[in-house]
């Protein structure tokens, strides 16, 4: 498997493409890694403490992925999976800089999945 495919994120000129694998009622707001799920497909597993109600774990991914990532809620939004676990978030910004800052939040926390 080549390192492009193993990375859940695409590159595009005005930012970046994230899959993510959301768990609601997570304990804590925070980033655990990359995760291969069964299909073979990697995402960034994240974790809020939101629940999965009114929209409130879907804000909380927002406000957890603009901390991170640095950038302004504004530019990050998601794109498919509003009522899903699984979604795909775009970020606007530099898309050099926020790879190399995702690849820093998810470096050593990967796992694969059966």
């Amino acid at each position: 498997m080549t390192e492009a495919s193993r990375v859940p994120w695409r590159y595009s000129t005005d930012g970046i493409s994230i899959a993510l694998r959301v768990t609601p009622r997570g304990g804590r707001d925070e980033i655990d890694g990359i995760e291969t799920l069964a299909d073979g497909r990697s995402v960034v597993k994240l974790r809020v403490r939101a629940i999965a109600d009114g929209g409130e774990a879907n804000r909380a991914v927002i406000e957890l992925l603009s901390k991170a990532l640095r950038v302004p809620k504004a530019r990050v939004r998601i794109l498919s999976g509003v009522t899903s676990r699984l979604k795909q978030v775009a970020v606007d910004g530099d898309p050099k800089a926020l790879g190399e800052t995702l690849r820093g939040l998810t470096a050593g926390k990967s796992e694969q999945k059966d």
